[in-house]
């Protein structure tokens, strides 16, 4: 599914992985996020994801003009998990309305595993 911006020069069209690799650059640069998360749902194993493949552990959907979007994220140790949560939130919210010009409506974090960074 596409997100769709009309004016009254025409209609923009902005695909959902484009707007889920902008996210997941925005949620890795958040402190206490040490990166996306792929599970294994077979092995119920989590892994960490490469910058490359960031946008397998976030999903992006669009209905009625509004953006929702999934993390599923690794967390450092030792940082508040409900801090890491709200900043996570309110920065990529903010960034992804700017950059797309349209509501984000929900915006859903799945803590999968936590990391101890040296």
């Amino acid at each position: 599914m596409k997100c769709r911006i009309s004016n009254q020069l025409g209609e923009v069209l902005i695909d959902t992985d484009v707007i889920a690799k902008f996210a997941g650059t925005i949620a890795v640069e958040c402190i206490g996020i040490v990166g996306m998360a792929s599970t294994n749902m077979k092995d119920g194993l989590v892994k960490l994801l490469l910058k490359e493949s960031l946008t397998n552990g976030i999903s992006v959907t669009v209905e009625e003009n509004k953006i929702s979007i999934d993390f599923h994220v690794i967390v450092s140790y030792g940082v508040s998990i409900s801090a890491v949560s709200d900043n996570l939130i309110e920065t990529v919210k903010y960034k992804v309305e700017e950059f797309t010009g349209v509501p984000v409506e929900h915006i859903n974090i799945y803590v999968e595993g936590v990391r101890v960074i040296d």
